[in-house]
């Protein structure tokens, strides 16, 4: 497993019975894993005095119990970047930090690269991706279909000092703008895609990983440069495993670009048992 231990403003304090109690820059919340399926017994104090604690309805849905009134939103850290945090209604609060071991692999990639590299960045949400690849030198585009969350992605960006880089903020439906982007003939040297387990596209159209994810993938394919450097996918769906996306990976690049295909759970460090907590998997293509 590859795992995010290098931050400083955030950590996973325990975790028990569906529920995990996490440090946000100082805020302590409690919300809902449904991996967490042991019933170890909760020691640290701070699970009876967290500022906040989201609740599931056994309806669906869910809402948030707050101890003290807490500021709108407020700020973190991961190195150079700054994020901005805020309960949603949906348990959320803006960011995955376990993407920082991918951010720290595509910094790392770009830096190296010695070129100048574009990057696609699909399903970008609040544009951790996004901070990560400007901040090391690239030329991102952003696209995400919700409004909301590319304004958001735009305000981390500022708040880390990357609003002068070169960024283009896309509100759209993914697919239908790599389409556009093919038949405009621009190119990408590296994909990163995060989409989702399951949704609807603005026509009602049924949007199930599962099913759409090959076809996603080759697709980008086309906006490709002939020099690619990575194609990261990152997946929150329990039914679809790392070997599995490496698998489309690999047999969707390897023929056209050669490179190698690696695969992984990606997890956060859990400070009570020491234990790694599995948040996601991500496979990627590389050069």
């Amino acid at each position: 497993m590859r795992v995010a231990e290098n931050w400083n403003d955030y950590k996973i304090i325990d975790t028990s019975d569906q529920e995990k109690l996490e440090v946000w820059g100082g805020v302590s919340l409690i919300r809902p894993d449904p991996q967490i399926i042991w019933k170890t017994e909760k020691k640290s104090p701070l699970w009876e005095k967290a500022d906040g604690h989201y609740h599931r309805s056994s309806s669906g849905g869910g809402k948030w119990e707050f101890r003290k009134k807490l500021e709108n939103s407020w700020n973190i850290r991961y190195k150079n970047l700054t994020f901005n945090i805020r309960p949603t209604g949906f348990k959320h609060t803006g960011l995955f930090p376990e993407q920082a071991v991918n951010w720290d692999y595509m910094s790392d990639k770009i830096r190296n690269a010695g070129r100048e590299i574009s990057v696609l960045n699909l399903f970008a949400y609040t544009g951790g991706a996004t901070l990560a690849c400007a901040e090391a030198g690239a030329n991102v585009c952003h696209v995400d279909a919700s409004k909301g969350m590319v304004q958001w992605a735009r305000e981390n960006a500022a708040a880390s000092g990357l609003s002068d880089k070169p960024v283009r903020w896309i509100v759209d439906d993914c697919e239908k703008f790599i389409a556009r982007e093919i038949r405009r003939g621009r190119k990408y040297d590296a994909v990163i895609m995060d989409p989702p387990s399951y949704g609807r596209g603005p026509g009602g159209e049924i949007w199930k990983l599962e099913n759409c994810i090959y076809d996603l993938v080759e697709l980008c394919r086309g906006v490709l440069s002939d020099d690619p450097l990575f194609f990261l996918i990152n997946s929150y769906t329990t039914g679809l495993s790392p070997s599995v996306m490496g698998y489309i990976l690999g047999s969707v690049m390897t023929e056209k670009f050669g490179g190698s295909v690696m695969f992984d759970e990606i997890g956060l460090p859990v400070q009570s048992s020491g234990m790694v907590l599995p948040c996601g998997s991500t496979a990627i293509w590389q050069k």
